[in-house]
């Protein structure tokens, strides 16, 4: 890292606005001669100055330079930051006078990789970073600056030292191998790992939920051909993005897009009507319904209102659970084309097995019903204070340092040899440290950072 790297930080294009990065040990030096009518060796640390930038007597452009001296800096090391006006000449012309000077240009994810280097941070919250510049809505923003401020690394660190004191014990005894002397308590060695076993089930557990958030809650809008699905779609999303027709069949395939509700983004999945058809490529968009259930969190079963009969829909639900198990699934049954009807039929109101939505999803008739179900679904898995878990490189760590954990348990259990159940203890370690970053490959570094923005 003795190199002093580069970049634009903003999106590229034309704006009001451009910041550029420059960090490493000759960022300060490459900055001086950007800007020789200021003093800049004399800014002082962690301030921001209005100053002009000049090549070869010509000025470039008015800007404000923050100088940023290591260890507080984003990256830990010396860095500047210029503000520019957003013209793309500007922009790439001061990027040329940096590259001139010394400067390389940055790969993807380079300041945060550097930041992570340099102790700024951990892997995960790293990793967080880019979680936060991905974040579409309010919860998975929430999600992300909870990673960024350390409450997954707290749990891991906490577990990892918990872990580490069981070592030592265990390599103590190992010492005194000879005499036969049990430092580690087998009884409060096997509580304490029930202990880490829990914390780490819990935290595996939370992804189901954590990683829904993040990407959007899949919310699948099924039922028979020709019963409104696509009409509800464009009702909800407040355009026209699926096809209607009259015509059975029109949907073929799942149509998908999200909408944000109450700071928290749903990804609606409209599917092509289940019957039984010889058209091969509606059975194929039928088949990926039953995909699309599958998937989903929660399922929007539509009925025709003028057509179905409480019996029918019950043994359709019936049907569907036996098949594909709805019941981890939250499932919202709705009685559509309520405008067609003078008044609701009466066996509907006195159907005590089905809790039924009526609305008119042409007429947009009861839709915040709908929404409200959606919104009860939030309620029900908030997690308050909780550590949930967003991030599938952890979730497959946490699955390793799980079954280590096992094999611990398992070898005290069987009353294995000291050496042998140190080993176990240093697996997991060793998986713990993979996770946070103190064991890592150039390979894995790449594989996380390459999918940064350039600039960050």
């Amino acid at each position: 890292m003795k190199d002093t790297i580069c970049a634009i930080s903003t999106p590229a294009g034309i704006g009001a606005i451009s910041v550029l990065r420059a960090s490493g040990e000759q960022a300060f030096a490459i900055a001086a001669e950007l800007f020789p009518k200021t003093d800049f060796p004399r800014i002082p640390p962690q301030h921001a100055q209005f100053a002009q930038i000049i090549d070869h007597d010509q000025v470039i452009d008015q800007v404000v330079v923050t100088k940023f001296a290591a260890p507080r800096s984003y990256t830990g090391e010396d860095m500047v930051e210029i503000s520019c006006h957003g013209s793309i000449f500007i922009q790439r012309k001061i990027m040329e006078m940096l590259v001139e000077r010394g400067c390389r240009m940055a790969q993807p994810g380079e300041f945060t990789q550097r930041a992570f280097l340099n102790g700024k941070l951990d892997l995960p919250q790293a990793e967080a970073v880019a979680d936060l510049i991905d974040s579409q809505s309010e919860s998975t923003h929430k999600l992300a600056i909870s990673q960024l401020k350390g409450s997954f690394s707290k749990k891991i660190h906490l577990l990892r030292e918990q872990l580490v004191q069981l070592s030592s014990l265990l390599e103590l005894e190992l010492d005194f191998s000879e005499e036969e002397v049990e430092f580690a308590n087998r009884e409060e060695l096997s509580r304490l790992l029930a202990e880490l076993r829990d914390e780490v089930e819990q935290l595996i557990h939370s992804f189901k939920i954590g990683n829904v958030l993040k990407t959007g809650i899949p919310v699948a809008i099924v039922g028979q051909p020709n019963v409104g699905k696509s009409t509800l779609l464009n009702a909800i999303l407040q355009q026209d993005r699926a096809i209607v027709s009259p015509i059975p069949g029109t949907t073929r395939d799942t149509v998908e897009d999200t909408f944000n509700i109450d700071g928290t983004l749903f990804r609606f999945i409209d599917t092509a009507g289940i019957r039984q058809s010889d058209d091969t490529l509606e059975s194929i968009g039928i088949e990926r319904t039953y995909q699309a259930i599958n998937q989903a969190a929660i399922i929007l079963y539509m009925v025709d209102v003028t057509l179905s009969k409480p019996e029918d829909i019950r043994a359709e639900i019936a049907r569907l659970n036996e098949e594909l198990n709805l019941s981890e699934k939250q499932l919202v049954v709705i009685a559509n084309k309520i405008d067609e009807l003078e008044a609701l039929p009466e066996h509907y109101h006195n159907w005590h097995d089905l809790d039924i939505l009526f609305i008119s999803a042409k007429r947009k008739v009861n839709l915040g019903e709908v929404e409200d179900r959606l919104r009860l679904f939030i309620q029900q898995h908030k997690v308050q204070d909780a550590t949930l878990l967003t991030n599938e490189r952890h979730y497959s760590m946490l699955l390793d340092i799980q079954s280590a954990i096992g094999r611990i348990q398992q070898g005290l259990s069987s009353q294995i040899p000291t050496d042998l159940l140190a080993e176990d203890v240093r697996v997991a370690l060793h998986d713990i440290g993979c996770l946070t970053g103190t064991v890592t490959t150039d390979e894995l570094l790449d594989n996380i950072f390459g999918k940064f923005c350039i600039g960050k």
